[in-house]
């Protein structure tokens, strides 16, 4: 995720009933569907482009444009190949060069592609990593979520190796580990936020930490608002208040800094298809204006709410 400068007022309300951007139209491979998508990413002029998992490829949807995406990388088949994806886990734009970076984590490396029509393939940035989530800060560092290591690396364009920065202590539920860390976000103090799924919690590594603190969850898997069950996509805005998606209870949720319990700000009505359900949502982010976008790979869509 890119540390998107979005300034959310404190009291914001979001509409309870999102309206479907992207997909929807159940599970295949045409250019209105998607299949177990993944995460996406928010353009300045709203365009979506989507981790289109099981399809192996990349799609974009303009604004205003619902029913059609347009395949912007991969969607030659399953396959390493420099023209094709392999499940492709996450996605963002770097708008310095004009170019898609892409976790392309069935092969096992962070590819780039290049927005320019015309596109046929990608570059490989970082292989032999099992990477699943990404991020940026303003100096065009790259963040990466490595779930084979449990650990969030940093690595400067071009280099290979990287700097680590969280985690790296094997896998476990001590404040200096991981277990099985999807999703993270960078903000513009350098702070990595990740999502430590299999441990219920979302962890803070301020910069140069040796150990992180729990900012959300950390009660065991559950329910209640103090608790989270398998959380993935993160945001933090510039109030440092986090949005967080809890995978298994079907939400959104906001927690602001210092808070022991979290509010539902979309979903939570329990699984389905409803605008005012979500079902195994995977990924949020917002657009400059507030907006609410999430992922859910249970509904093959991409659903939008909008800011109050």
């Amino acid at each position: 995720m890119f540390s998107l400068l979005v300034n959310i007022p404190a009291n914001a309300k979001w509409a309870q009933n999102g309206v479907t951007i992207a997909g929807g139209h159940g599970t295949g491979n045409a250019t209105n569907q998607l299949y177990w998508p993944r995460d996406l990413f928010v353009d300045d002029d709203q365009t979506v482009v989507i981790a289109d998992y099981v399809n192996h490829r990349i799609m974009q949807w303009k604004n205003g444009d619902t029913t059609n995406g347009q395949v912007v990388a991969g969607g030659n088949g399953q396959g390493n190949g420099l023209n094709q994806l392999d499940r492709p886990t996450d996605i963002l734009i770097d708008k310095e060069t004009n170019s898609l970076i892409i976790c392309d984590n069935g092969n096992a490396r962070v590819v780039r592609w290049s927005r320019r029509s015309g596109t046929t393939q990608g570059e490989i940035l970082i292989d032999n990593i099992q990477c699943y989530g990404l991020a940026m800060d303003e100096q065009r560092y790259l963040y990466v979520s490595n779930t084979g290591k449990h650990e969030v690396r940093r690595y400067r364009l071009g280099e290979k190796d990287g700097t680590l920065i969280a985690g790296g202590n094997g896998v476990g539920a001590g404040l200096n580990q991981f277990n099985g860390p999807p999703y993270l976000f960078v903000d513009r103090q350098h702070n990595v936020y990740v999502s430590d799924n299999n441990n219920h919690r979302v962890m803070k590594w301020n910069k140069c930490a040796k150990e992180g603190i729990v900012v959300a969850g950390g009660q065991g898997a559950g329910s209640a608002l103090t608790q989270l069950n398998y959380p993935v996509g993160l945001f933090v805005d510039t109030l440092g208040t986090l949005y967080l998606v809890d995978e298994f209870n079907h939400r959104v949720m906001r927690w602001t800094q210092g808070a022991t319990q979290g509010t539902v700000i979309a979903g939570g009505n329990g699984e389905g298809a409803g605008a005012n359900q979500l079902y195994y949502p995977i990924g949020l982010s917002f657009d400059r204006h507030g907006n609410l976008y999430v992922v859910e790979h249970g509904n093959n869509r991409v659903q939008r709410f909008s800011i109050e």
